[in-house]
């Protein structure tokens, strides 16, 4: 089964920042949209932030707007998130994804259009 790896959670007071990485060695990313998912318990999942599979087209969510960064690294085959100015409300496992259907220009933040995940990675933001 594909699955992608992501990492970069970790415990950071408010204020600070983490890079989260989402890589695979089974599927060129930069073939696919990505998403950047996170969960708190009694949550459902929700979509944080999608890079477009062509041109590089981004969507985030209103409440991380100027403070999250979505890019791709294609000769690392990585794509990362980075998450500055970090809140207590941003705490969760927050996972990646990959799809390649629908439009190859706009990614949505609708998890049945993803059919590869990663295993999740905590990010807790606590002082």
């Amino acid at each position: 089964q594909r699955q992608l790896v992501d990492s970069g959670g970790g415990l950071v007071q408010p204020g600070g920042s983490l890079r989260l990485s989402c890589t695979t060695s089974q599927i060129n990313l930069d073939e696919y949209a990505i998403g950047w998912f996170r969960q708190v318990p009694g949550k459902e999942r929700e979509g944080v932030s999608c890079i477009s599979r062509r041109y590089g087209n981004t969507n985030y969510i209103d409440s991380v707007k100027g403070r999250f960064t979505i890019s791709r690294d294609n000769a690392k085959n990585t794509v990362y998130l980075q998450m500055d100015s970090l809140e207590p409300e941003d705490t969760g496992v927050y996972y990646c994804a990959a799809s390649n259907t629908g439009s190859a220009n706009v990614c949505y933040h609708i998890k049945g259009e993803y059919d590869y995940w990663g295993q999740g990675t905590q990010v807790t933001v606590s002082s």
